[in-house]
């Protein structure tokens, strides 16, 4: 095998040196013995374009796609999969037939992540989404796959929940901050997407839970910490969780299967890497 055949992938983004794709990826070949490799790519926005462009005269055979590129992956896909479709941005690249392929994998992170760690949660009628971001639509998109009969999208800005719950029909709605106890008293399912937080560096106030039914599951995409002060808030009060972690290594199956040719598994060895990378405070 030449180095041109060896598989070559990437995680790109701006900045991306914070990223922890290269981690997970490659504990994953090593672990399986395979010939390739998997770095970051920090990419401008100017400059995406043309890195999109060339990806397989570089010999790459695809990727990651983190902020601020997901829109730019989805315009430079040559075809979309169903969930890049319905949740508008992609997040992983490939070829089939030299056409460029974008998917994305985050609601099957999501997903995954609570079929492992949070049982029942399938059984949730109503859901609370904290947050109307880019990760909240691919949050909305697994829970009415897995089968919610109604979607409650929160967020400080209206309107932007708005925007994210005309893409999915009528059994998503949009609120202002003003609804959100009283939708609490209603969840099955809570999820929080926004970030702990604001942009400044200032911790934003921690959602009052104290109107969510004693069966309710909560669970958090934000990993970093692992145990956010929702998580510790919904634990305190005797309510069944799942972290945001798992999220991030079960959305990395897919790519890594396309990629290299073997379906990896997310296990606590895999959990207790990224762990203590974490723990690392880099």
């Amino acid at each position: 095998m030449t180095d041109r055949t060896i598989p070559r992938a990437f995680v790109t983004g701006w900045p991306v040196w914070h990223s922890r794709s290269p981690l997970i990826h490659g504990a994953w070949l090593q672990r399986h013995g395979l010939p390739g490799s998997y770095q970051r790519a920090g990419v401008p926005p100017e400059e995406i374009e043309q890195f999109l462009s060339d990806l397989r005269s570089a010999g790459f055979v695809g990727g990651n796609v983190t902020i601020p590129h997901k829109e730019a992956a989805l315009r430079a896909a040559g075809r979309l999969d169903a969930a890049a479709t319905a949740i508008g941005a992609v997040n992983t690249l490939w070829f089939e037939d030299d056409v460029l392929v974008g998917g994305n994998t985050d609601a099957h992170g999501f997903a995954a992540n609570l079929d492992d760690r949070l049982a029942g949660w399938r059984d949730a009628e109503t859901v609370v989404v904290l947050g109307a971001g880019g990760a909240a639509r691919a949050v909305v998109h697994a829970v009415l796959s897995a089968g919610a009969r109604s979607v409650h999208i929160v967020n400080r800005n209206p309107a932007r929940a708005v925007t994210v719950a005309q893409g999915f029909g009528e059994r998503v709605s949009a609120h202002g901050i003003e609804d959100e106890a009283r939708l609490m008293s209603a969840a099955d399912l809570l999820v929080n997407t926004r970030p702990a937080h604001a942009p400044d560096g200032e911790a934003l106030p921690i959602t009052d839970l104290a109107g969510l039914a004693d069966a309710a599951l909560v669970t958090d995409i934000v990993y970093v910490p692992v145990e956010t002060p929702l998580l510790a808030a919904a634990r305190a009060r005797g309510l069944r969780t799942a972290d945001g972690l798992g999220m991030l290594l079960h959305q990395a199956v897919p790519g890594f299967e396309r990629w290299f040719g073997v379906t990896p598994q997310v296990d606590e060895a895999l959990r207790s890497l990224v762990l203590s990378d974490i723990e690392k405070g880099v």
